[in-house]
């Protein structure tokens, strides 16, 4: 079981961290959302709860809730460019299928 981040992804993360002067490191989860089911939460972690799962990636803590860990077992975060447009993208075994638009998805 493990949720990794891509060498771009976590010296994107660091440098958020950095900029806002705190937090113990990125916290990963799902919740109910969009067409297909199911949506990506991406947030800074100030606190690590005890039944949080931490996993370290490129020096990053990775912190995801158990229920989470479900959806989200062997994902690979990554932080690319395209374009204009940056952002994580999520490369999720787990996925089944997923909506047109790209927000959410189905396990």
């Amino acid at each position: 079981m493990a949720v990794t981040l891509t060498e771009n992804a976590a010296d994107r993360v660091q440098k958020f961290l950095a900029g806002r002067g705190k937090g113990e490191g990125l916290r990963l989860a799902v919740r109910t959302s969009g067409c297909s089911g199911m949506a990506y939460v991406l947030e800074f972690a100030d606190q690590i709860a005890e039944e949080d799962l931490v996993f370290e990636s490129h020096g990053v803590k990775v912190i995801i809730d158990p229920k989470s860990l479900t959806y989200l077992d062997g994902t690979e975060v990554d932080f690319g460019k395209e374009g204009l447009n940056e952002g994580f993208k999520f490369n999720n075994p787990n996925v089944k299928d997923a909506c047109g638009c790209g927000e959410s998805f189905t396990v």
